[in-house]
């Protein structure tokens, strides 16, 4: 079987990337290296102030909510340790509802999932987070799939942070074809072989999960838990 490169390329896709102060880098800039290379990228904020990371570096938003094309083929949510604050903005909420009338795809990785579910978009579909955020999709009613990348029609949401990369991968498939996927995953050299078995909570063990969970703190995720189980409009219980 042969693989052949189209001879002319199609139009650059549209990707529409939310970005939000305290967002997890990587979330974001895993599927961008993959799908950027075939793809126009509207890195979308507020402002055009520089948005910080929850990593210390920050990034240079390129379009506010007002500028973004109503044709995009993919809207992307990133994850965050700010999840939880952006579940509750109602500016960021009605950004996504608006760009998910039109948007092709809908999509985020990690927590990001959280963000989406809050606006409503993940009603009706099966979607993906963070292993330890999955308690706060549930508590918005969406149902949860643990698989790291999960695709339900116009919906596609991948695990925690490292996921990224295996979403890009398998959107790009969606969108451009499969030999184009392998093609980039060729080019950006992407052939995992971690050094360590702990990726996940199936194989790190109840020991090293339980570690995790209390470097992180319960507080945030019950909170992210009342949030979702709150109405917009009604005071989030305290």
């Amino acid at each position: 079987m042969t693989h052949e490169i189209p001879k002319q390329s199609p139009a650059p896709l549209k990707v529409g990337m939310l970005m939000y102060p305290g967002f997890t880098l990587l979330d974001l800039a895993g599927p961008q290296a993959v799908l950027g290379m075939h793809a126009e990228t509207y890195l979308i904020w507020k402002t055009l102030d520089p948005v910080p990371t929850d990593s210390g570096m920050s990034l240079n938003p390129t379009h506010t909510f007002d500028q973004v094309p109503d044709d995009l083929d993919v809207l992307f949510v990133p994850g965050g340790f700010t999840t939880n604050d952006q579940m509750a903005d109602d500016e960021i909420l009605d950004f996504l509802i608006e760009a998910g009338k039109t948007a092709r795809y809908v999509t985020s990785v990690c927590s990001g999932a959280l963000i989406l579910g809050q606006a409503g978009l993940l009603d009706g579909y099966r979607a993906a987070t963070h292993w330890a955020v999955y308690p706060v999709l549930e508590a918005m009613g969406v149902v949860t799939s643990p698989d790291r990348v999960v695709i339900d029609r116009s919906r596609m949401t991948g695990g925690g942070v490292t996921a990224g990369i295996d979403f890009g991968l398998t959107l790009l498939a969606e969108l451009r074809g499969e030999d184009v996927a392998k093609i980039t995953q060729l080019m950006i050299e992407y052939n995992p072989k971690p050094p360590f078995n702990t990726g996940h909570p199936d194989t790190a063990g109840p020991e090293m999960v339980a570690m995790v969970h209390n470097s992180m703190g319960d507080g945030p995720l019950k909170a992210g838990i009342e949030i979702a189980k709150s109405k917009r409009g009604e005071p989030v219980p305290t």
